[in-house]
């Protein structure tokens, strides 16, 4: 696992699909590839009442551009951990979905850092990696949400048997911006489609991705999947923070 100290891979919450401004931005930052970094577009399927078609246009594109992901939030845009839901029905519903529409993305992370073990058996089940754990806690989570804290990447064994590769998130943009000079191991930055409809985040993103560049070898994240395949095992019980 040493060997992937040398890398770094980004992700996007891709949570407003549907307005038109975000989107342009997002789709502007994908196709430029800042730093050389592939950004993984993990996609928040359509709510009840939005618009289907436009949704499947540009999850299309995006998935032509970069490896996709699936973002579930329990309750559309504003929602996003469960809150009177099966989270483990609501995710096997939207991964049939994108099925039918012959979307298959591979990753998944679960909107407000939200896993439970019933949901990783979920996700298990359907073939994903899940990038829903992070190295850090969450400053805004109860202490005893339900989350998942790793150091690094594991292959989580489950109650049934199943095995799950986990590639926590390492970095928001605000940790690497002030966290460049104290960089640790594999990075994995995570930001949202909606910060770059704010001036300030936009300029940043680009900026501190180059910057990053110099400092870690760009990966898209199916390489870093395969190259995690070896990754220690752990016993979900024993990483969840609460379940």
């Amino acid at each position: 696992m040493d060997s992937l100290s040398r890398y770094a891979v980004v992700s996007c919450h891709v949570e407003r699909p549907l307005d038109d401004r975000v989107w342009a931005a997002f789709e502007r930052l994908l196709s430029s590839r800042p730093g050389g970094f592939d950004v993984t577009p993990f996609l928040r399927p359509p709510a009840e009442g939005e618009d289907e078609k436009l949704w499947l246009e540009r999850a299309r594109h995006a998935a032509a551009l970069a490896p996709l992901g699936h973002h579930t939030h329990w309750g559309g845009i504003e929602q996003a951990r469960p809150k009177g839901v099966d989270p483990s029905a609501l995710v096997r519903e939207q991964a049939d979905w994108l099925r039918a529409n012959e979307l298959m993305p591979r990753y998944f992370c679960g909107g407000g850092w939200y896993v439970d073990e019933a949901l990783a058996e979920t996700l298990a089940q359907h073939g994903y990696v899940d990038c829903t754990a992070t190295t850090f806690q969450q400053s805004y989570l109860a202490a005893d949400a339900p989350r998942l804290q790793l150091d690094g990447p594991r292959r989580l064994l489950l109650g049934s048997g199943a095995t799950l590769l986990e590639l926590p998130a390492t970095h928001s943009l605000g940790m690497l911006g002030r966290g460049l000079a104290r960089l640790r191991g594999p990075v994995h930055v995570h930001f949202h489609d909606w910060e770059l409809a704010e001036p300030r985040r936009a300029l940043a993103i680009p900026v501190l991705l180059r910057m990053l560049r110099v400092l870690r070898k760009p990966l898209d994240i199916d390489e870093l999947a395969e190259r995690a395949a070896d990754a220690p095992e752990a016993a979900f019980a024993g990483a969840t923070i609460a379940s």
